[in-house]
């Protein structure tokens, strides 16, 4: 019988219930707040529940004690903060710091008169008392979370007020379901926003900053006949009927136009690159297909825009390609900083080159293929990259 009614109130039926709630005690708590203290403090309903320690954490209460019967009562519990509250409005400011524990004997009167004051109009709501009364660790409770605030705007101190009532002395409606309201016919066709995973590899910070439009990207982990599909943070995996027409021969992945040599440690320091593509929708019917393990149609994904991601910043967008079994991203635009975030004031400084130093660079860097031009220009890049982009955890190094 004991564990029947310790598990009688489960979320489902307070959820249920939680419309008779709202409608039957919020009313009754302001009145009486309105009443005892003039319309001084605001009283909202935040949280119903069988376990207060959700809501309570370890703060400290102010706590009244209502018997009902023989066997049944009603707590009222104002954390410290409401207590200030209430008393600093009341009474008016202390030049002692707040402590609940040495609150003289007027400041409890006012608090317990209060209380006193709220059970006195919420008994008007509680069932008769049972017959058969059950004795007191075999009875559930509800409590009720309220937050208390000043009415003032400028003021933006809250404190919470938990009442906790007998179960068995509350009659809540509960919302019954007669019928589905909504058929499965008005779903297949229904829409939701999707985002389109490729597939992700390891990159050196070296590489990453050398990639250049028309490189190729290849994603080691990716599967041509699969992309990982993620709505609302579920993911599923999409079969495909890979689009052949986006094959590139092998030899043209771009792997041999990334340099092996990193010049400093942070150079080669490896970070993981991840391919997604622009969000696309996706109909709930199409959903259910995944589901069931059936091809989706997402021709239309070849067509769309790919961005390449470090740590959650965009680095570069292209197009999807596959190189034999694996996808790849062809680039076709290098996202600058100032593509990525909104641009920072600069900072003046005397080492920093000129406009026209920076052109000069570019175009010695065109006419010229000899070795030592092409070890000036990665100097130069080296010194503009921004290694602040990236997020950088011990465990790398």
């Amino acid at each position: 019988m004991s564990e029947e009614l310790q598990n009688s109130i489960s979320t489902s039926q307070l959820c249920k219930e939680y419309n008779w709630y709202q409608n039957t005690f919020p009313q009754i708590v302001q009145n009486s707040c309105n009443e005892f203290f003039n319309p001084n403090f605001r009283m909202e309903l935040i949280g119903i529940s069988k376990n207060i320690n959700c809501l309570l954490g370890d703060e400290s209460c102010f706590v009244t004690k209502i018997k009902i019967g023989k066997d049944y009562e009603m707590f009222f519990r104002l954390t410290a903060k409401t207590v200030d509250l209430i008393l600093t409005k009341i009474l008016g400011q202390s030049k002692a710091k707040f402590n609940i524990n040495k609150i003289s004997e007027l400041e409890a009167k006012v608090i317990t008169s209060f209380n006193d004051y709220l059970f006195e109009h919420l008994k008007g709501v509680l069932s008769p008392l049972p017959q058969n009364e059950l004795k007191r660790n075999n009875f559930d409770v509800i409590h009720l979370t309220f937050i208390i605030k000043e009415t003032e705007e400028y003021n933006n101190k809250t404190g919470k007020v938990f009442i906790t009532m007998p179960a068995v002395l509350l009659n809540p409606d509960v919302i019954v379901s007669n019928n589905d309201k909504f058929s499965e016919e008005d779903f297949p066709n229904t829409e939701t926003i999707a985002k389109v995973f490729v597939g992700k590899t390891r990159f050196s910070l070296f590489d990453i900053k050398n990639l250049e439009c028309d490189d190729v990207v290849v994603f080691e982990n990716s599967n041509i006949e699969n992309l990982q599909l993620s709505i609302n943070g579920e993911t599923f995996s999409v079969k495909l009927n890979p689009n052949m027409d986006i094959l590139i021969p092998e030899e043209e992945d771009g792997g041999e136009q990334m340099s092996s040599n990193t010049p400093n440690i942070w150079d080669s320091l490896e970070v993981e690159m991840v391919a997604e593509f622009d969000a696309v929708k996706i109909s709930l019917g199409e959903l259910k297909s995944i589901e069931n393990g059936l091809v989706v149609d997402l021709t239309s994904l070849y067509d769309n825009n790919v961005t390449l991601k470090v740590e959650g910043n965009a680095i570069a967008s292209g197009n999807l390609v596959i190189v034999n079994d694996r996808y790849g991203v062809k680039i076709n635009q290098i996202l600058t900083p100032s593509e990525k975030k909104p641009v920072q004031p600069a900072t003046s400084s005397p080492e920093v080159g000129s406009e026209n130093d920076s052109e000069q660079n570019y175009e010695n860097s065109e006419e010229s293929e000899d070795y030592e031009n092409d070890e000036e220009e990665n100097k130069s890049e080296d010194e503009e990259f921004d290694y602040s982009d990236f997020e950088l955890e011990d465990e790398n190094i």
